[in-house]
């Protein structure tokens, strides 16, 4: 299982690379939009449609926001509009996850998917066309530093839980992780952080501040796909990566972070 795993990941991470640094901004941004909605049809199942034709409808009404949501956001008033409804919609997911992770309802889960999916692939894509003032750095840099972010909170955050982990974090949601994993994912989210901060050459404490506020997030994002999969009684939200599972297990805590690290960079002033 765990040379699956590291096969998996290795082809995963080098197809990643060909998308983000070698491909036209656009096609890129399609290629995102279709993963987005292969994460939608494993949503579908999630939320409990059972019939194709109901998934299938349900993969289109994601797509239609997606390019409505697009549309909306093409002037910068409304993309910051946008970014901050779904940093709120982040906080109730937290307090969702907090204080009943057992309240479902097949429109709630529905509902939810279209707040995680849509915001997260808008957010990539206006971080890949580079909207953010004052920051230099090409769009692809950008979100390739963001995966690789939320991958060190994540892995930082699986070895520190295993190795030391002792208290819970969400047992009710998800039993295995812990807040010594939080710490351990925070720890290198931070090292990664000051990194980019050297590489990009932004202001140290800003940079860092904001890079630990969307290493956090992420791990709402992943909590939250975890409720919803306890919910619909699945471990692996899909089988689309050998040993690592479907397209969500591997983006729910990017759909969290993306909006986030976008408003925090557009919020805070970099110099020019």
């Amino acid at each position: 299982m765990l040379r699956q795993r590291v096969i998996t990941a290795v082809v995963f991470g080098i197809a990643l690379l060909v998308v983000l640094l070698w491909l036209p901004p656009r096609v890129a941004i399609s290629i995102f939009a279709l993963a987005v909605l292969v994460g939608a049809w494993e949503w579908s199942a999630l939320a409990g449609f059972a019939s194709a034709a109901t998934r299938i409808a349900y993969v289109c009404s994601v797509a239609l926001a997606m390019a409505v949501v697009w549309r909306f956001t093409s002037q910068g008033g409304q993309l910051e509009s946008m970014l901050w409804i779904t940093a709120a919609w982040w906080l109730v997911a937290f307090l969702w996850v907090t204080l009943a992770p057992t309240s479902h309802s097949r429109v709630t889960v529905a509902t939810s998917g279209l707040l995680v999916l849509v915001p997260a692939w808008v957010a990539i894509a206006h971080l890949f066309l580079q909207a953010v003032q004052g920051i230099s750095v090409p769009g692809s840099q950008l979100v390739l530093f963001l995966l690789l972010l939320v991958w060190a909170a994540d892995i930082g955050a699986f070895f520190a839980g295993r190795s030391f982990g002792r208290l819970k974090l969400a047992p009710r949601v998800s039993p295995a992780k812990t807040w010594e994993g939080v710490l351990g994912g925070v720890a290198a989210a931070a090292v990664v952080a000051a990194i980019g901060a050297w590489w990009f050459d932004l202001p140290r404490v800003a940079f860092l501040s904001l890079c630990l506020a969307v290493a956090l997030i992420s791990i709402v994002g992943d909590l939250t796909e975890s409720m919803f999969k306890r919910y619909a009684g699945l471990k692996d939200s899909g089988s689309v990566f050998p040993g690592h599972g479907g397209v969500l297990d591997r983006i729910d805590s990017v759909t969290a972070a993306a909006p986030v690290f976008l408003l925090g960079l557009r919020w805070l002033e970099w110099p020019t």
